[in-house]
């Protein structure tokens, strides 16, 4: 059997393997046949046996052990085996291995070889592979080369060279003036290794960056060809001419005009003849399109050209190619805030990609629609942002919760909006919150005086229709303890009107306290709002003391430490509760509070009533004394609730008071 069909007999037998020990028992014998053989002296089989070994490489397994083989088959005279050399050592070493460093000498040899095709293995090897060491010693070879007549080599030796600069930055001024020389070539594969060359001497070198500023005409002028050109079978992809050397020269513009005047000015119109005859109906013509795109971005151009670039990336979104709507989607989110008009105009197509089945497509939707959001669309994009959240995959929950309560809070129309969309966040997505959210719709709650009645009804319904969402139900369980008295009495202009008992709010706190689906945290809130009710009711104290009491020994640390606290101030201040009596006078009780929850550089501090009754006919007062420490001057008011008895006649009244002395504040 012929070493070559050995190789072929190899792979189908490997192929054929029915289990993986079976492959790897194959394997083994072979390496070891492979072994034995490079231990004898030259029979014509190495370059045989070096492919088979690459082949078992290819699958994963040890062949280190053909290392100097390649040593040895790259310093062959014969063709043949001097390229399995070459390939061998561009799979099997690199520059940490020292057999490495013994190629050296062999590829400067080959570098000067007679034939351009070994000059090329050389050439390929070397960029592939070639450690800062090797590169500094072969550097002169590739220069000379760079300026061959040989187009074949001269390509070959650009991309080598964007290897050593890579590996060795100070090298890259050797090879500056041979690379702007390449430009004048018609060959495109040499124009194309130019390019790739030049580029990377740019991107590291500034003062290269600006030697390379004054060859922007001559690349100018390539491009100009490729766009106008006609068909050319050798160059065309697709209808659009050579698409990788555009592609490269608009990248390199990009980075020659970038932060510079002159050099935009220069490519401005060539962008926009670019942009405007490609077709974008094929993949290639949009690789072009796109890099278009991204020049136009980056450097100085014209506002209409911006506007041009926007559109383009407008048209991408519908096409039917998902990778090219998700390019579009994130080039236009780096370009939102510097042309914020210009994306806004395809913004329902934006919104209508929140639709797609794409995850990572419906990712950059959302992360666009969200950075649209303004103060003149916050209503109608909000729509859609919410239709999105009800329906959206759980892993985009958190973001689409977090975006929606940012843009709500800097855009929000009214007060009773933003609380509104709040509530249905929770609603639809209470459970992937971020923490904070519950203290800050508190804080919202508290400052939206007027709509204290309309948030503790909706509030209320929302709790008695679902307890299961723990935020939803914190944030109801606090509004109802602070504005439990507006709930009872019925009366919202805000809201439909509903008659709801005292028994009713205590029966939805003890559900809430009662239910396995609660959170110890979610009880603190429940139990607090029971407990602040006491003030607020008349005919269920009992009922509330006994609610509070049952969990002096809960199990939960925090909340029997609460419980046990409420339970002394039934005890210790009892006394002062409405609902008490005395004789013919007035029995009087005072919730002085200066806000719900006081800026922290206020200090407040209110010492006890003069007393608890007022005498009949004005023949008497009780006042209080309060201490305020408010060394920040802030604006202060307090809302004052007076709840008192006479002969058996409840009343209970409420007043805001504003007009405090100048000194206080």
């Amino acid at each position: 059997m012929s070493p070559s069909v050995r190789l072929q007999e190899m792979i189908r037998v490997i192929r054929g393997a029915r289990t993986q020990g079976e492959e790897r028992g194959v394997i083994q014998r072979e390496c070891a046949a492979i072994r034995a053989q490079f231990r004898q002296a030259d029979n014509g089989t190495r370059s045989h046996n070096l492919a088979k070994l690459l082949y078992v490489h290819m699958l994963g397994y040890p062949a280190h052990f053909g290392q100097m083989e390649c040593v040895r088959l790259i310093a062959s005279p014969r063709y043949n085996e001097k390229r399995v050399g070459y390939l061998g050592a561009m799979m099997l070493l690199d520059e940490k291995q020292d057999a490495s460093l013994l190629i050296t000498n062999s590829i400067k040899n080959d570098l000067s070889h007679s034939s351009q095709y070994v000059q090329s293995l050389a050439l390929c090897t070397l960029g592939c592979m070639g450690s800062a060491e090797m590169c500094r010693d072969l550097a002169p070879e590739i220069d000379r080369l760079l300026r061959a007549s040989n187009s074949y080599i001269k390509k070959k030796a650009a991309l080598c060279a964007v290897h050593i600069v890579r590996k060795v930055p100070e090298l890259g001024e050797l090879f500056t003036p041979a690379s702007r020389s390449l430009l004048s070539e018609k060959n495109h594969g040499v124009l194309h290794g130019a390019v790739v060359l030049i580029t990377e001497l740019c991107e590291r070198n500034p003062e290269t960056l600006e030697q390379f500023r004054k060859a922007v005409p001559e690349l100018v002028q390539i491009m100009k060809g490729l766009v106008m050109s006609g068909y050319s079978p050798e160059h065309n992809v697709a209808g659009i001419s050579d698409p990788f050397l555009q592609v490269r020269i608009l990248r390199l513009l990009r980075i020659l005009g970038r932060n510079n005047e002159t050099a935009s000015d220069a490519v401005n119109d060539l962008l926009a003849q670019v942009a405007t005859n490609t077709d974008s109906s094929k993949t290639a013509g949009s690789a072009v399109l796109y890099e278009t795109v991204l020049t136009v971005m980056d450097i100085k151009s014209e506002s209409g050209l911006r506007v041009l670039a926007v559109n383009i990336l407008g048209r991408f979104l519908l096409n039917n190619d998902r990778n090219i709507r998700y390019i579009s989607m994130t080039s236009l989110q780096k370009i939102v805030q510097t042309d914020h008009n210009a994306v806004q105009r395809h913004r329902g197509t934006i919104v209508d990609c929140l639709k797609d089945q794409d995850a990572s497509v419906k990712r950059r939707a959302l992360e666009l629609s969200l950075a649209l959001v303004s103060a003149v669309n916050i209503r109608s994009l909000m729509k859609e942002l919410l239709l999105f959240l009800s329906s959206c995959p759980p892993e985009l929950r958190a973001h689409t919760t977090s975006g929606i309560f940012n843009a709500a809070e800097r855009y929000a129309p009214s007060q009773r909006w933003h609380i509104d969309t709040i509530l249905h966040v929770l609603t639809t997505a209470g459970g992937d919150v971020r923490d904070e959210t519950v203290p800050n719709l508190i804080q919202l709650i508290t400052t939206a005086t007027e709509l204290h009645c309309y948030t503790v009804h909706k509030l209320y319904r929302a709790l008695i229709a679902d307890i299961s969402v723990q935020s939803l139900v914190q944030v109801a369980c606090w509004c109802i303890g602070e504005y439990g008295d507006l709930l009872l009495r019925g009366e919202c202009e805000e809201t439909e009107p509903v008659q709801v008992a005292e028994d009713d709010v205590l029966d939805a706190l003890e559900t809430v306290l009662q239910s396995h689906m609660s959170s110890p945290a979610t009880r603190g809130f429940a139990l607090t709002a029971t407990m602040k009710l006491s003030t607020r009711i008349t005919h269920n104290v009992d009922r509330i003391r006994s609610i509070v009491s049952i969990y002096g020994s809960c199990i939960d640390v925090e909340l029997q430490q609460r419980a046990v606290e409420y339970n002394a101030l039934f005890k210790k201040y009892d006394h002062m509760r409405p609902g008490k009596t005395l004789g013919p006078n007035y029995r009087l009780f005072m919730t002085f509070v200066s806000h719900s929850h006081p800026p922290q550089s206020v200090q407040l501090q209110m010492k006890a009533p003069s007393g608890d009754v007022i005498p009949a006919h004005g023949l008497g007062q009780v006042t209080q004394t309060v201490l305020l420490n408010n060394p920040n001057k802030v604006s202060l008011k307090m809302r004052v609730r007076v709840c008192y008895t006479s002969q058996d006649f409840v009343c209970q009244d409420t007043v805001q008071i504003d007009s405090f002395p100048s000194p206080a504040w």
